[in-house]
């Protein structure tokens, strides 16, 4: 579920420092092997089991499993941390919820509460294989936020066994968000991960188009209704 702008939307977190703009052509910017290395809870994850004793219900945890024994959804009161690929990494936050998998025992989405330091949020997230690609989240202050995030380029290390690197960055594309004062906004951001077009009320009740440059500063703003009564 990184810090909590995208990837806390997701259930498997990451830290990913913000994305910059890149030129053309040059390598994503991903953690590096010490970083994914420190993150790591577990090399080699449960991702089945050997028998089914029917149903699997514990106190704090039920496992769903495929006819091979796969983990394929995982209810708890204190979910596993995020498996990408095999390995499994340390999550951010305590999260209460249902976790789903792919048919490797690959996380790719889930929905729950998140208990973060400024309160429990709740999240719903989808994953591309190795990283967020739409979520929602209720913070704690009354906000809300839905991204969609580009799909990154899947990225092996040599030093995991060649598994899937998590957390390379993407730009998030849409942002649909109402912040804690009521303002809603949805904005349209670049391949540099910049918003370029942001559509919004402002504080007099009028609709508006923001139009921003690479810096994000906005050059042209379309408000008909106000510039009427200007």
């Amino acid at each position: 579920m990184t810090s909590l702008h995208r990837a806390v939307l997701s259930l498997a977190l990451v830290p990913v420092a913000p994305l910059a703009a890149a030129e053309a052509g040059s390598p994503p910017k991903r953690p590096s092997l010490e970083t994914l290395q420190r993150i790591i809870a577990d090399r080699a994850p449960q991702t089945r089991v050997e028998a089914v004793d029917h149903e699997r219900i514990t106190a704090r945890r039920i496992d769903i499993v495929g006819e091979d024994g796969t983990i394929r959804m995982t209810l708890s009161a204190n979910t596993p941390p995020p498996i990408i690929d095999g390995i499994q990494y340390k999550r951010a936050f305590d999260v209460a919820g249902m976790i789903l998998y792919d048919d490797t025992g690959s996380e790719r989405g889930g929905f729950g509460v998140a208990d973060t330091p400024a309160g429990t949020a709740a999240v719903l997230a989808l994953d591309h294989p190795a990283m967020d690609a739409a979520g929602w989240r209720v913070s704690p202050d009354g906000s809300v936020m839905f991204v969609i995030n580009q799909a990154p380029p899947l990225i092996r290390e040599a030093g995991l066994g060649n598994r899937l690197v998590p957390g390379v960055e993407a730009p998030t594309r849409v942002k649909l968000s109402v912040a804690a004062d009521g303002t809603p906004m949805v904005a349209l951001a670049d391949a540099g991960n910049q918003p370029r077009v942001r559509m919004t009320v402002t504080p007099e009740g009028y609709g508006a188009i923001e139009f921003l440059d690479a810096a994000g500063k906005v050059v042209h703003v379309m408000a008909p209704e106000r510039d009427l009564k200007r």
